[in-house]
């Protein structure tokens, strides 16, 4: 099983470098906020793969279940909280920048950033 979480370290950390690959280098602002995304998912699956446990049970005790053994094998649940915190709002966050991007594509009428950076720089300043 430690293949497995291994596995999963290493899929958080490509996730990860994707997302800042193309937060950074690609001109496309959807791709920049995908990639955003992309982030976010892989640093999810890290907090998952941190609350891993081999052998874990659910973290849900029930009656009757031996309590020394229950705290001995249950998972570790605040991770799972946590991601599931993070999923709710890492979807607002995502519903937000694709609002600013719509906004931005009917003041700039593209979606490439370099266009928007240009005409930025050489707008015209009212000096009065």
């Amino acid at each position: 099983m430690a293949y497995t979480q291994l596995a999963v370290l290493l899929t958080s950390g490509l996730l990860v470098i994707i997302g800042l690959f193309a937060a950074i280098f690609i001109d496309n602002i959807i791709k920049k906020v995908i990639g955003i995304s992309f982030i976010e998912e892989g640093v999810n699956l890290f907090i998952i793969a941190i609350g891993y446990k081999t052998g874990g049970v659910v973290p849900i005790l029930i009656p009757g279940m031996d309590k020394s053994w229950f705290a001995t094998n249950a998972a570790y649940p605040l991770p799972f909280g946590l991601v599931l915190s993070s999923i709710v709002i890492g979807a607002s966050s995502l519903a937000v920048m694709f609002a600013i991007v719509m906004v931005l594509y009917k003041k700039y009428g593209t979606l490439k950033t370099s266009v928007m950076l240009a005409d930025h720089s050489h707008g015209s300043v009212n000096d009065e």
